[in-house]
């Protein structure tokens, strides 16, 4: 995504037909949602996907600071919460760097993490804003490159990565997508159809589906997440995560509106959306989940097994739990 203003965990290219993305029954990476209770009649938002409140109140993960590969982090990371290890893939870089390197950190609880020792993980190529998913005994990263082109890296373990290269899009009559950034890559799979969302240059969220993972058509050629009416993202969003939850899809994305005065900064915020067919959205009319000034966006959400947790994690990482009623 174009979040560096303007520089530059479900649960999303030369691929194997073999790489399922999410589990089409499952709630967040591959997992069953822990609630059970039905939400208010009408409700098309349940309060335990939408209302959260930061806990602790400071970040729980952040940059390593000056003199390291990791002094900051940036963009969307990924967390998998797997037998009760808490594992977080993450973008590091120096002031000064030429790439993104991709870093790993490991936690008992999701508040408490612990640095790789061998990071980096992976700096043959570039690697930000990546999702992570685990099937059939690998792991599949979707992440950007170079230029925000999106771009597919496969893994045993989750520590030793392969790229397996750029993601092929084309447009619905079968001509490749205009030159450019298509960024933030975020997939879903239902009914051996896979769904690809990504953006160009925030302006927008495209669909594009493939039955056998090597090239990429889109549904249609307008994004299906478009900017505003609101002021929050009316100048720019792109998405971060899809869940399917009780007969509904969810998508939780980032949005901005105009610049701060006097600069050229953007704050950015997380938002939710909803849909019964992942072409048609409704935006969560209460969004975003967190007041602007907060600047905090790349949500994902993490299922518990008896609540969701979401991360916020641009650019530092902050935990959300349940709002208490």
């Amino acid at each position: 995504m174009t979040k560096r203003i303007l520089i530059g965990m479900a649960v999303t290219c030369s691929v194997l037909a073999a790489c399922g993305l999410l589990f089409h029954h499952a709630a967040v990476l591959g997992q069953q949602p822990a609630f059970e209770s039905s939400p208010p009649p009408g409700s098309r938002f349940p309060r335990e996907l939408v209302e959260f409140v930061a806990e602790p109140n400071t970040p729980v993960f952040t940059g390593a600071g000056e003199g390291h590969w990791d002094a900051r982090i940036r963009e969307r990371g990924w967390i998998l919460r797997e037998g009760g290890l808490y594992r977080m893939w993450y973008t590091g870089y120096e002031s000064n760097a030429s790439t993104m390197k991709l870093g790993y950190a490991t936690s008992p609880d999701g508040v408490h993490w612990t640095r790789y020792d061998k990071n980096p993980i992976y700096d043959e190529h570039w690697v930000e804003d990546m999702m992570v998913i685990p099937y059939r005994g690998r792991y599949y990263m979707f992440a950007e490159g170079l230029a925000d082109r999106a771009q597919l890296l496969v893994s045993e373990d989750g520590l030793k990565w392969t790229r397996l290269g750029q993601l092929d899009i084309r447009k619905q009559n079968g001509e490749p997508i205009e030159p450019g950034p298509y960024g933030t890559p975020t997939a879903w799979v239902e009914n051996d159809v896979w769904y690809l969302f990504y953006e160009r240059r925030d302006l927008g969220i495209w669909l594009a589906t493939s039955r056998d993972m090597k090239v990429w058509t889109n549904v249609q050629d307008d994004p299906v997440i478009g900017l505003g009416p609101g002021q929050y993202d009316s100048e720019q969003v792109a998405l971060n995560q899809i869940i399917k939850y009780r007969g509904r899809y969810y998508a939780y994305y980032h949005g901005a509106g105009a610049p701060l005065p006097g600069s050229r900064s953007r704050l950015w915020c997380t938002c939710v959306a909803t849909s019964t067919d992942l072409v048609h959205w409704e935006k969560y009319p209460h969004n975003p989940l967190f007041p602007i000034e907060d600047n905090k966006s790349s949500g994902i959400l993490v299922d518990e097994g008896g609540r969701f947790v979401l991360y916020t994690m641009h650019d530092q990482v902050y935990r959300h739990v349940p709002r208490r009623k």
